[in-house]
């Protein structure tokens, strides 16, 4: 799933390339976000390209081009498979009554357990009980069984995933290459990271250059579960 600020960063460049067949500088895409420093825009930037969605040309400036957009991401194309970003759009606000039609009206959250923390940079405990909820808007969730866990480091910043994040997890005993997962390794370590199959071993990579990827064999790590999006305050 995109966040909010790489959809709308995502969706400022493709209009202004429309308009204009030139991509914003950096100073037009931060005042446009409303962020304070170009840096939140350069992982914003990066994040939608580690996802196919955007391509910087080399040795030309402000050379951005738009490969695809959200709606387009789920039709297969022979794009890669596992984690593909996308926004989930849904009738937030209306409710759909008994005769079909849509009417405007505040849709109840949905109260999502918080059950503890979870390490995107140097390991801490496993899954904790759960601590309290959230009230997360039900369009942000999918099918299934759903809880939220506190990231704590900055392994994954060039995701979009920042310390001090709600991370809202699909709970899942699977998942495919590319996807980012909550692993438990050993039974007791937590962590968040992209999940990716390396002939019989397992890779568990971080967003963050500054941080090792590590390899492990099938038997040390469980998956709890799929991230699905990320629940911010500002």
């Amino acid at each position: 799933m995109l966040t909010r600020k790489q959809y709308e960063l995502l969706r400022f460049i493709n209009e202004r390339l429309k308009e204009s067949g030139v991509p914003p500088s950096f100073d037009e895409m931060k005042d446009a976000l409303d962020l304070r420093s170009k840096s939140g825009i350069h992982r914003l930037i990066t994040a939608l390209e580690e996802r196919g969605f955007i391509r910087r040309l080399p040795n030309r400036a402000r050379a951005i081009e738009v490969i695809k957009l959200p709606e387009l991401a789920a039709s297969g194309g022979g794009g890669r498979r596992g984690f593909t970003p996308s926004v989930i759009e849904g009738n937030l606000g209306k409710v759909r009554r008994s005769g079909g039609a849509v009417v405007d009206d505040v849709e109840r959250p949905v109260a999502v357990p918080v059950m503890g923390r979870i390490a995107a940079g140097t390991p801490i405990e496993a899954l904790q009980t759960c601590s309290h909820t959230v009230s997360v808007p039900p369009d942000m969730l999918g099918t299934g069984e759903h809880y939220a866990l506190e990231v704590r480091g900055d392994s994954m910043v060039d995701a979009g995933i920042l310390d001090g994040d709600l991370a809202l997890i699909q709970r899942n005993q699977t998942a495919d290459t590319g996807d980012i997962v909550v692993a438990l390794i050993d039974e007791e370590e937590a962590t968040l990271k992209r999940f990716r199959r390396r002939g019989a071993s397992i890779a568990l990579e971080p967003a963050n250059t500054a941080y090792e990827v590590r390899i492990l064999p099938p038997n040390r790590v469980q998956i709890q579960g799929r991230l699905i999006g990320i629940y911010r305050k500002y």
